[in-house]
């Protein structure tokens, strides 16, 4: 059965854990798969997340046990502490370029296909604003037997100068003109888009590093500090 949001949708926090998992196999590969300790930071982290989250490490696991039983997360044993990856591409049957877009969608909320093209630098390099809007409509017009639509296009918000995307994994999206006038800023400056990507990375870094410390930790027998 593919996977079908109409149904089944996501909560909140497993949406939040399974765009971090997709994240960090992206931006921070030689840490991934991610130890719990590891994955609880990506989620709550402030940088590249809308809305920001403090999630405790108890709904973390219980999201990674409900997204397991959706064959939408794995767990890699054979370690002294679980690592965790996403099945994301293949459970919910989408190619990689698609779980990009999904994957941001999820973590910075709405989105133009401008701000995705952008945002998606270290995950996917999109050649244009065109090839964006193409997976968007794919997403958009994904057939009934397939689980339906995964993203839909927002009404252009008051001052906006383009619509923005929303995903639909976790159900149908308040698309009123209200909710769209409250939600965050409709256009976001490349200059804002490259300094958020810049904290990123320095966050990745400093995740990578940690990861290395606590594999050296279990490696020598000694206790991490």
């Amino acid at each position: 059965m593919p996977f079908d949001a109409r149904t089944r949708p996501l909560t909140a926090p497993q949406a939040r854990v399974l765009a971090t998992l997709l994240e960090k196999s992206r931006t921070v590969p030689d840490s991934y798969p991610l130890t719990l300790n590891s994955l609880l930071a990506g989620c709550n982290q402030k940088s590249s997340r809308d809305p920001v989250m403090q999630l405790t490490e108890s709904e973390v696991q219980q999201a990674l046990d409900e997204l397991r039983q959706q064959t939408l997360v794995l767990e890699i044993g054979g370690a002294r502490v679980a690592r965790w990856e996403h099945n994301f591409t293949r459970g919910v049957g989408v190619p990689d370029q698609s779980a990009a877009l999904l994957g941001l969608l999820m973590l910075r909320g709405p989105q133009t296909a401008g701000e995705l093209r952008i945002n998606a630098e270290r995950w996917h390099r999109f050649a244009d604003i065109s090839s964006v809007e193409a997976f968007l409509d794919e997403l958009q017009s994904r057939s009934d037997d397939k689980g339906g639509p995964l993203v839909t296009l927002l009404p252009r918000a008051p001052g906006a100068r383009e619509p923005r995307w929303a995903h639909l994994l976790c159900g149908p999206v308040d698309a009123s003109p209200a909710q769209m006038a409250s939600a965050s800023p409709a256009s976001r400056s490349e200059e804002d888009g490259a300094l958020a990507q810049r904290v990123q990375a320095l966050e990745d870094e400093v995740a990578a590093l940690r990861t290395t410390v606590q594999r050296l930790c279990e490696q020598l027998g000694v206790a991490e500090h």
